[in-house]
């Protein structure tokens, strides 16, 4: 009889700890996948907001206008910053580059290097469309010469960037479809094992809500036990890659990993609440010829 009692334990313990692994694997792949999502959306932004656009002024226009003009761009929604660049800055700057002093190059002939200033936008408005109508605004002012930006390296940016997003997307539908599945199975195989003892509590008159209870509180603790194990896999792998790639760290903050790690807690949660109350309901109006399929 004590033989028999060790058996059954064992395979208790042993159903509880696979359940746990599962959903703790589940539940990090979801996690890992959220956490390269949002590496890529932060180097997009990164890119996008490196977009060099240069808004090149007149000849003979006063450095006081020009500064102005930087101001007025600056209090802009779509400017992320603005860099004044006089005629003697990007003279020193091109000498640095070719390696010689471009003023003893050209001799007499005049500097034919115009002030400018360097415009950086935010991500969401780093578009061919939203630069497009930037730079008809800008071309009304009467002290600017032209507008310098790559439309080609932006068309390219934008394409990739909704390539990338499209199969971001896929993947993160399947991998979501593929975690509410393998987390309902292991549910309703661990419910499966009880069924018996479920169909004997109802035979003695308890109610669904009273069978239900301890089942939903034990898989809830084993949807919040495989979250904190699978957040604590995520942040050993964080560190690896923060510390391999320390550029990652000043695009991400704190802030962005602390939703992943909130819904991922709330996922555990939600999904182990959801897959005990379907598989429990089964069981509880099956037949008694279905407990034995």
């Amino acid at each position: 009889m004590k033989k028999e009692k060790s058996t059954t334990k064992r395979r208790l313990r042993g159903s509880y700890l696979i359940s746990l692994m599962s959903i703790m694997l589940v539940l990090f792949v979801l996690s890992l996948f959220s956490s390269l999502v949002l590496f890529a959306n932060k180097i997009s932004d990164y890119i996008k907001e490196n977009i060099g656009f240069e808004i090149v002024m007149k000849k003979g226009v006063k450095e006081k206008d020009i500064i102005e003009f930087q101001h007025v761009l600056d209090k802009k929604e779509y400017v992320k910053s603005t860099e004044y660049i006089s005629q003697e800055e990007a003279t020193r700057r091109l000498t640095e580059d070719l390696g010689e002093d471009i003023l003893d190059w050209l001799g007499d002939v005049e500097n034919p290097l115009l002030p400018s200033i360097d415009v950086r936008f935010n991500s969401e408005y780093a578009n061919n469309d939203s630069i497009a109508k930037i730079e008809k605004w800008v071309m009304k002012n009467k002290n600017v010469k032209e507008v310098y930006f790559q439309k080609s390296l932006i068309h390219s940016i934008d394409k990739n960037v909704n390539k990338i997003a499209a199969v971001l997307l896929l993947v993160g539908a399947v991998l979501l479809i593929m975690a509410i599945t393998l987390i309902g199975h292991t549910v309703r195989l661990s419910v499966y094992s009880k069924r018996f003892v479920v169909r004997s509590m109802q035979l003695v008159g308890a109610t669904e809500s009273f069978i239900i209870k301890p089942f939903l509180k034990s898989f809830v603790i084993q949807g919040v036990i495989g979250s904190v194990l699978s957040l604590a896999l995520l942040s050993i792998f964080l560190y690896r890659v923060m510390r391999d790639v320390p550029e990652l760290a000043s695009l991400t903050g704190f802030g962005s990993f602390a939703v992943i790690y909130i819904s991922v807690l709330v996922l555990g949660v939600l999904l182990t609440t959801l897959s005990t109350l379907f598989a429990m309901r089964k069981y509880l109006r099956a037949d008694i010829d279905d407990l034995y399929e």
